[in-house]
């Protein structure tokens, strides 16, 4: 009994984080100021808005610095814990140059009691680390908005917060409000008290460095859904549009896309507002054939393979990004699909597929033939064909090829098309594509296919009839 007492006088103490994260309109968000910049004086609290400023360690100084992305590691069971180890973390591990890290919400796939799992996996890479919650980090049998991110207060700390750093300041958002008994249960948008506070905290910042926005929910909404509160993403356009330098990091879909908010979007910046909704840790929530290290293939719907991102902040508020898939020492940012064999003089209606997981509507790809000249591929708004290569397998497969098979193939914003020629002699041709990244320049793949020349199947013998 008196340990239990003792323990519940040293929480506030020892996890001051837990201990102030809340709903609760009256409490302070906690706001980290890396060193050497000025610590303000911390409001009052009970204020609407108010901020409770605290000392932190430098991580982004310098010219320029990196950042690791995580979204999604969505764990279910100890093996997903696993695998988020073994193929996320394990090969970062005293190998990446990041000094700041965050994960963009589900950390857990609807069971708390793994969060101290993943923290501590996440946590192994060194470097101070930022959370925001999921859709999927919600308390099981939550019974309103305000009571839904206990469990995650406690074993992962606040759901909305700031850090200020010589290079860049960084928020993180809980964008998902929860909806007990509604379809679906929940949708983005943000509280009355996380208004409050970025009302009062943004016009504090300098606007010559990045402002980078994390959260879980993106921000845009796809064709006839209702994702996210209109009136919310406005709101928070008003209060962006004075900052020259703003980047907004989401995940959630567990697809990979580059969304340009505009005024069509209600934004009104002098430039189009970049969000990176960027693919999931667990890809397709590790699910698909397992590979010689018993780790699920996990590859997206769009056909981007699982990874993660890179950030690098740059002073005077440019960045970059990158997409690292999950233990891939080729680091590939180009998936082929091209035939193995054609007829050669056919009509040229066969092509080759390039997937280009960082994409978007603006990027230039070409391909050649055999070393000629470089010619444009057309995007196309189509399934990856080599995921319905995969479902095709999975199909036909008469046993389980893992956990849960592979997703099914939809629609991808980052694939283009070529016709491939079929006049070119008999044989083997090489097939070079290349992409012209808008932060690493050019990058490049390679495949092949062959011609074949027809060859009439032999008549057949007649046989004779026995006598």
């Amino acid at each position: 009994m008196h340990k239990r007492l003792l323990l519940i006088l040293l929480f506030p103490l020892l996890f001051p984080y837990a201990a102030q994260a809340s709903t609760d309109p009256a409490a302070c968000v906690p706001v980290s100021v890396e060193a050497p910049l000025p610590l303000p004086h911390a409001d009052r609290a009970g204020v609407p808005g108010c901020v409770a400023y605290r000392r932190a360690p430098r991580s982004l100084t310098g010219e320029s610095a990196q950042v690791l992305v995580f979204g999604d590691p969505q764990v279910k069971f100890d093996d997903d814990v696993d695998y988020f180890r073994r193929d996320i973390v394990q090969p970062l591990q005293g190998r990446h140059l990041a000094r700041l890290g965050v994960t963009l919400g589900d950390l857990v796939d609807d069971v708390p009691a793994l969060l101290p799992a993943v923290k501590q996996v996440t946590e192994s890479l060194g470097v101070p680390w930022l959370y925001a919650p999921g859709n999927h980090d919600v308390d099981p049998g939550a019974t309103s908005d305000e009571t839904s991110l206990r469990l995650f207060h406690q074993r992962i700390g606040p759901d909305t917060f700031a850090r200020q750093t010589a290079l860049a300041n960084l928020v993180v958002l809980d964008d998902v409000i929860y909806r007990p008994g509604q379809k679906p249960a929940y949708i983005g948008g943000f509280r009355e008290d996380q208004f409050a506070f970025l009302e009062r905290w943004l016009p504090t910042l300098p606007r010559d460095r990045l402002l980078v926005l994390a959260m879980h929910i993106p921000l845009f909404e796809d064709a006839a859904k209702d994702s996210f509160r209109d009136a919310d993403r406005h709101r928070l356009f008003a209060l962006l549009a004075p900052f020259p330098h703003v980047l907004v990091l989401s995940a959630h879909n567990h697809s990979q896309r580059h969304y340009y908010h505009a005024a069509a979007d209600g934004w009104t910046g002098v430039k189009p507002l970049h969000e990176f909704n960027l693919g999931a840790a667990c890809g397709s929530y590790w699910a698909g054939a397992r590979d010689a290290d018993g780790i699920p293939d996990a590859t997206m719907s769009d056909g981007t393979p699982n990874g993660y991102a890179l950030l690098t902040v740059n002073a005077g508020g440019d960045y970059a990004l990158a997409w690292h898939a999950a233990r891939d020492a080729a680091d590939s940012q180009i998936g082929l699909h091209a035939p193995k064999a054609l007829r050669r003089g056919a009509y040229p209606a066969w092509g080759v597929f390039a997937n280009v997981y960082m994409g978007d509507d603006d990027t230039r790809v070409e391909f050649r033939v055999d070393g000629g000249e470089w010619l444009p591929m057309k995007k196309v708004l189509q399934p990856d064909p080599r995921l319905m290569a995969e479902n095709r397998r999975d199909d036909e497969a008469i046993a389980l090829r893992g956990y849960d098979r592979s997703p099914e193939a939809e629609v991808s914003a980052h694939l283009w098309r070529a016709a491939l020629p079929t006049k070119l002699a008999a044989g083997e041709h090489r097939i070079d594509v290349r992409a012209f990244d808008r932060w690493r320049g050019e990058v490049t793949a390679s495949t092949s296919y062959s011609l074949l020349e027809y060859q009439p199947p032999q008549p057949h013998q007649v046989l004779q009839s026995r006598p």
